[in-house]
């Protein structure tokens, strides 16, 4: 289980939130806009309503208490500026700004993102991805290197537990839950057997988590 940060809850950091928290995360949002945070208080972990381009309110937060900060704020431009440029001086662990267009980019970068989401683009890539692998039922890139992928139990794990395969250290991906229709089970316990006809979702370096999805 990690701890997010989620500054704006316009569309695209609304489903981020719910995302995050399906997945068995802990969740924080902050907006301005009290309906849109009242609208997501029963579903995520904290909620906060201030303005992100706030140094003192983002402070009050703890951000380097998180182990990613997104910056989704649409819109507004000069505000997820300011916003990440704040996050970065005070300390936060990870960065991830969102842009809508390629130029936004670099000043995002520039002012202290460690990545950036352009949103048609990854997009473009999810989609890509998703269909060309055999077995991805759903692919969320987190950075440039890591990623929240659902993919299909290999049938070489069948029959084994967590432990037994050594999924962390042999794989370098772990685990956050077992998927069996459209409930979303955390998995905690080592000591969980690997069953047929059952999804993962799983988090960690996007080539071997793509490589695992390919296995039969």
């Amino acid at each position: 289980m990690k701890s997010f940060l989620v500054i704006g809850l316009g569309r695209f950091g609304r489903h981020l939130a719910e995302k995050l928290m399906e997945l068995g995360n802990e969740v924080m949002v902050i907006d301005q806009d009290e309906e849109r945070v009242a609208r997501l208080a029963p579903v995520v972990t904290a909620v906060c309503v201030g303005d992100c381009r706030d140094e003192q309110v983002l402070a009050s937060l703890g951000v380097r208490n998180f182990d990613v900060c997104f910056v989704c704020v649409r819109d507004d431009f000069q505000c997820s500026l300011e916003a990440t440029e704040n996050l970065k001086e005070l300390g936060a662990k990870c960065i991830v700004a969102r842009a809508d267009q390629e130029k936004q980019m670099k000043f995002l970068y520039k002012l202290g993102a460690d990545y950036v989401v352009h949103t048609e683009m990854d997009m473009a890539f999810r989609v890509a991805t998703r269909f060309s692998s055999r077995n991805v039922f759903d692919y969320f890139e987190l950075t440039p290197r890591y990623a929240i992928i659902e993919i299909e139990t290999p049938q070489e794990w069948e029959g084994h537990t967590v432990a037994e395969v050594d999924v962390r250290r042999r794989y370098n991906v772990n685990i956050l839950g077992i998927k069996r229709g459209e409930e979303i089970v955390p998995l905690l316990d080592p000591g969980y057997r690997f069953l047929p006809d059952t999804h993962l979702i799983i988090a960690g370096d996007k080539e071997s988590g793509l490589h695992l999805s390919n296995q039969k």
